[in-house]
């Protein structure tokens, strides 16, 4: 409810008013729950991209990327404009962005970790592959596309980083860092 409220409003029209009436909460209740509007989005937000929060074991590393990348290009593309309000926060909201970092970003770091963990296990790739700038290249591509007006991303796109970029990177056999 809220996310849909952010959509439609955007960040500065949203009021916690807004959310109360909707929620049929007296605004007392949700300020209690979330002390500012800026902690309410962020739950909201965090709340939105939970479905995602379960690594995928398919027994591929390639399946397993690419399921990931498809749920996260699905969610990305349905809230492209409230990752954009909640990014237009940060600027003005330092905590906002300590926030995000906590329930987003190092969760979803995690969780691909995980994934190229049972890679790792599986033997498809060594675990030197697993380099601390790589894990955020599949998320991170895909939110910036879905931000970019008339550039979702899209399953090809998924697709086209998962095996031309993601799986030969992690799968040549260099010596990482010489």
């Amino acid at each position: 409810m809220t996310l849909r409220l952010l959509q439609e409003h955007g960040y500065d029209r949203l009021t916690v008013d807004a959310v109360a009436a909707t929620a049929r909460a007296s605004k007392a209740t949700v300020y209690r729950r979330w002390p500012s509007k800026a902690e309410l989005v962020l739950a909201a937000v965090t709340d939105g991209i939970r479905q995602v929060a379960i690594a995928p074991d398919t027994g591929s590393l390639r399946e397993d990327l690419l399921r990931l990348g498809f749920a996260i290009c699905q969610q990305a593309r349905r809230h492209a404009s409230t990752m954009a309000a909640v990014l237009t926060e940060i600027a003005r909201n330092p905590a906002i962005g300590d926030a995000l970092q906590q329930a987003f970003v190092d969760q979803r770091k995690a969780l691909i970790h995980r994934v190229l963990q049972k890679g790792v296990e599986r033997g498809e790739i060594e675990a030197e592959a697993i380099s601390d700038e790589l894990w955020d290249l599949l998320p991170n591509y895909i939110v910036c596309r879905a931000l970019i007006p008339g550039r979702p991303p899209t399953d090809a796109t998924v697709q086209a980083l998962v095996d031309d970029v993601l799986m030969p990177s992690l799968t040549q056999s260099r010596h990482r860092g010489s």
